[in-house]
């Protein structure tokens, strides 16, 4: 089953309604060029053509890793998307003179970090660059004016957020001539927030692509000893049964069954899970069973 595209926005290729999140490639046990190739390659042979970077991703190693990958086989630049994200700064090995993590959203820090990018990923444009999460000392002016300089060049070919309220996203679009394209946020079958807290309604508004992070809530899904997991399990499974795939499937499913065209950022190194993420496309969610699910992971009924 191939795997639909979503068109973001027309001036960008379109993405893939599953995207491949590369933030565990450094956990893996083999990080060499040739295995993470096949793990590209096993994502195109399903439609997955967009992944998602972001500079701080394995003590900033997978965006340097992944390009080694790219660099085996040229011809797989152009057949894929890149998102990448800025403005979190870890103390790490990389950086040790940092006495704390904090966020930085000036224009010479966002400048840089798409340069430092399109080096280590090697491709010559990043499809989409997204500022990673809110920054409290963000100056909208410069920040967006930074952001809109990046696509004026030819850096990005278009810009976003993540982990953004809605007033963080209307505060920096007001100070930029570019549209903001995607805001990616935590949603899953034990994250809800977003249903209800405005976010994805002004998504929807402004026209933006939602992408979700942790759709399985970073393996607590399947934590029977997390109350609200315990509760899902025996439905999940069920349902993964009726269609012939794996829990996991279901609660993509799930997601994506709301009219936003909710994008999942799915990440995994198991080979098998990679060769299977196209599964949720079976899954058929009809709203009663939509909100079936969102009871027992609520543990009451709707109001």
């Amino acid at each position: 089953m191939t795997v639909p595209k979503l068109v973001v926005d027309a001036n960008l290729p379109a993405f893939s309604r599953l995207i491949y999140g590369v933030w565990r490639l450094g956990d893996d046990a083999d990080t060499s060029p040739r295995h993470i190739q096949r793990k590209v390659e096993a994502c195109l042979d399903q439609g997955i053509t967009t992944f998602d970077h972001a500079d701080i991703y394995g003590g900033y190693a997978c965006e340097r890793l992944f390009g080694e990958a790219l660099a085996l086989r040229h011809d797989l630049k152009s057949r894929i998307q890149v998102i990448t994200k800025c403005d979190i700064m870890l103390m790490s090995e990389t950086y040790p003179d940092r006495r704390v993590k904090y966020y930085d959203t000036s224009a010479a820090h966002i400048r840089a970090s798409a340069e430092t990018a399109l080096k280590r990923i090697g491709v010559e444009v990043i499809d989409l660059m997204l500022i990673h999460r809110p920054d409290p000392l963000m100056d909208s002016e410069e920040t967006g004016a930074a952001l809109d300089a990046l696509v004026d060049d030819g850096l990005v070919r278009g810009v976003g957020v993540s982990n953004f309220m809605p007033w963080d996203v209307d505060l920096l679009q007001a100070s930029m001539k570019q549209p903001l394209l995607a805001n990616q946020i935590e949603i899953s079958l034990l994250e809800r927030s977003s249903f209800t807290n405005g976010q994805l309604s002004q998504i929807q508004l402004r026209g933006m692509s939602p992408m979700a992070w942790s759709p399985l809530a970073g393996g607590a899904l399947f934590d029977r000893e997390n109350a609200a997991a315990a509760r899902l399990a025996p439905r999940l499974d069920e349902l993964g049964r009726e269609h012939g795939v794996g829990a996991d499937a279901v609660a993509l499913a799930w997601i994506m069954t709301h009219p936003a065209n909710i994008m999942p950022v799915v990440g995994t190194n198991n080979p098998n899970r990679i060769e299977r993420l196209s599964d949720c496309l079976k899954v058929d969610i009809d709203r009663e069973t939509w909100f079936e699910l969102w009871t027992l992971a609520e543990g009451k009924e709707v109001p």
